[in-house]
């Protein structure tokens, strides 16, 4: 990843310099070459001045003045310079492979100057064989043309110069792609590191190490990502933690039954020939314990099936629900002359999830059927406490100790102290702690004042 990163960000900078730089060095090569050809011109034209009182003068030509002009020009440049007169006959030259006295007319450029134009541009030349740069300018005397001055250069010189100045592109352009290599790589490593260091805490987390914190550092998305990573580590932790002790309890509450089933059959198989009425009866025992058995891994299974579940909320109208569920409670608590009553405003609503709201509140009263005597009352109270709801589940039982009602949510506990209590399983309170943590509701029990129990539910942000 680190060295895909540090290509990508070269590539772009080597695709922006491409596009930028190019053009820029197209017209940089044109400006300099113009600028070339301006300076050779001036040149021309001021060398040519100075050669126009020599080749009008009337007392002849002044051979030794030309030729000091011609050397003060070769001490500051390297181009070669050509004097006519106005017929076209070679004066002087600093260049010493010329012959003085030469017919320079076909030359078209020499021509062109002679008829009064100055004339710039590049022609082959059979002389230096290739091309050659030459400025052409007319010495005046008057409106006469006495005389013609011609500077030349090889293209290749002016090439070679125009070249040594777009140096200073290129050198820019490499030195902007020397500074992107090291910006891509400081780049690369502060995102790449913490992204690295996240893969081996997800390969730590792969091995079991359930433990694993990856640390939050490099950008915010990789931040976020690293938070995510441990949220996420965290949740299948105490996942993997709570199938663990699942597993281990199941196992254990299953052993018993399970046990007590097998030794009924035996025991009917035993007496299945001799005495068919004992028989009958541990059939009947093993029927029973078949129950009960199944309640267990009935209820093993709702709590399985809920936990490290999260469930949706919608909008319930509470005081329907709980007058709803004293009607349905209501056959079994005449059974054993026991009172449901409701304390609760009309029209309280809230955002909790349906199923858990009901669910919770079904194992509430069937606890508290449990544990009531005849003849007592089991009150459902609903009050709205600040922002949130208080559902109450309240009776008239022996209560429990502060000790028991802190254990009373443990997978499998039972109070043994209760003799109205049914053989239970111990998994119902356990199913409404894991119901609540999944709706995202708090439950929790109080000493009545009743000298009971309160089971209640707390359901957030009422509205």
């Amino acid at each position: 990843m680190r060295i895909r990163l540090i290509l990508s960000m070269v590539a772009l900078v080597l695709a922006i310099l491409l596009a930028h730089d190019i053009p820029l060095a197209q017209q940089l090569s044109k400006i300099e070459s113009d600028r070339t050809v301006t300076s050779i011109e001036r040149d021309a034209f001021t060398y040519g001045a100075k050669l126009s009182p020599i080749l009008s003068s009337t007392a002849g030509i002044l051979q030794t003045q030309i030729q000091s002009i011609l050397d003060e020009y070769s001490q500051l440049s390297d181009g070669i310079l050509v004097v006519v007169d106005a017929k076209g006959y070679l004066l002087a030259s600093n260049d010493p492979t010329v012959t003085i006295g030469a017919d320079y007319v076909s030359r078209p450029e020499i021509a062109t100057a002679l008829l009064g134009d100055a004339t710039s541009g590049t022609r082959m030349s059979n002389s230096i064989g290739g091309e050659l740069a030459y400025v052409a300018v007319p010495v005046f005397s008057g409106p006469n043309v006495v005389g013609v001055l011609r500077i030349t250069y090889p293209q290749s010189v002016l090439d070679a110069d125009v070249n040594s100045r777009l140096r200073g592109v290129l050198m820019s352009a490499l030195f902007s792609v020397l500074m992107a290599i090291v910006v891509a790589i400081i780049f690369a490593r502060g995102v790449a590191r913490p992204l690295l260091k996240l893969r081996e805490a997800t390969d730590e987390l792969a091995k079991g190490n359930l433990s694993i914190y990856a640390e939050e550092e490099g950008p915010k998305e990789t931040r976020q990502l690293a938070r995510s990573f441990n949220a996420m580590a965290l949740r299948l932790g105490g996942l993997i933690e709570r199938q663990r002790a699942f597993a281990g309890d199941a196992s254990h509450q299953l052993r018993t039954p399970l046990t007590s089933l097998r030794l009924r059959l035996e025991q009917a198989s035993d007496q299945v020939e001799f005495s068919p009425v004992i028989a009958h009866e541990h059939i009947d025992a093993a029927l029973a314990e078949t129950d009960r058995l199944g309640k267990l891994v009935e209820q093993l299974l709702h709590l399985a099936r809920s936990e490290g579940a999260m469930l949706e909320k919608e909008r319930i109208n509470i005081s329907e629900v709980i007058e709803n569920k004293a009607s349905e409670w209501h056959y079994l608590a005449d059974e054993r002359n026991i009172a449901i009553t409701t304390e609760v405003k009309p029209w309280i609503f809230a955002q909790c999830n349906s199923l858990a709201l009901t669910e919770i509140i079904d194992n509430y009263m069937d606890n508290a059927l449990e544990v009531s005597p005849e003849g007592s009352t089991i009150s459902i109270i609903a009050n709205e406490v600040g922002s949130h709801i208080e559902i109450i589940v309240r009776d008239e039982g022996r209560g429990l100790t502060d000790e028991q009602r802190l254990r009373a949510f443990d997978r499998f506990w039972r109070n043994s102290l209760d003799s109205n209590r049914r053989q239970g399983s111990g998994l119902g309170l356990a199913i409404v702690a894991q119901l609540a943590q999944a709706g995202g509701l708090t439950v929790e029990l109080r000493e009545s004042p009743t000298g009971g129990v309160d089971a209640v539910l707390i359901i957030p942000g009422a509205n």
